[in-house]
């Protein structure tokens, strides 16, 4: 189940992509783009929910927020930085809606109490491994992927374009974005999306 506080972040972080992608265009353009970028971040999400649940564990999403810029011990903002709120915006304004950055959440996650419990066989220990929490982010690329093909089956390109380009931004292995939690968790499963992703890309530019 989505908190208050998620359902409030997702709406708001809608806006600002839809925003972003018809940056000087009309009010038509906007809504169509809020419709498009509400659907795509929903199967993402929603799809990691059901993986968490499946896991015994829960995550809360929320905005993506960089707090080291450097290499150097103290390199580091004296607050994090919202980049998930602002890169979709500066990234717009400076490409002329050419090139919009589209990773915008991350997520915290913790085991259910039961969860100590021996499930299925799987596993009887309450921490979340690395390898868990890369399954659960690969689940909302994975999602995101199947219904690109489904959007493009139906009809509506537009849907399939922003859901493969939600998904390669979020594959980018970097910061605590899922790309990174999926490349850390299984190298394999992270280079099979990596994988279909590029594939979907180059479907697009070339026959979309």
């Amino acid at each position: 189940m989505l908190t208050r506080k998620e359902i409030l972040t997702i709406v708001a972080t809608a806006i600002i992509i839809s925003a972003s992608m018809s940056f000087l265009k009309s009010w038509t353009a906007f809504f169509e783009a809020l419709a498009v970028v509400f659907s795509v971040v929903m199967v993402n999400i929603g799809a990691k929910k059901i993986s968490a649940f499946y896991f015994d564990s829960e995550i809360e999403n929320k905005i993506w927020e960089v707090q080291r810029y450097g290499f150097k011990p103290k390199d580091y903002f004296n607050k994090p930085f919202p980049a998930g709120i602002f890169l979709p915006l500066i990234t717009s304004l400076l490409t002329l809606r050419y090139f919009v950055w589209l990773a915008v959440f991350v997520f915290d996650i913790k085991p259910k109490i039961y969860r100590a419990a021996k499930r299925h066989g799987l596993y009887s220990f309450s921490e979340i491994s690395e390898y868990h929490i890369g399954m659960i982010a690969a689940a909302g690329i994975t999602a995101n992927i199947i219904f690109s093909i489904l959007m493009y089956f139906v009809g509506l390109p537009e849907f399939a374009k922003i859901s493969v380009y939600y998904a390669f931004f979020n594959i980018l292995p970097i910061s605590d974005l899922d790309g990174n939690k999926i490349f850390f968790g299984s190298f394999v499963t992270w280079s099979l999306l990596v994988s279909l992703i590029f594939v979907g890309l180059g479907y697009i530019f070339l026959v979309v």
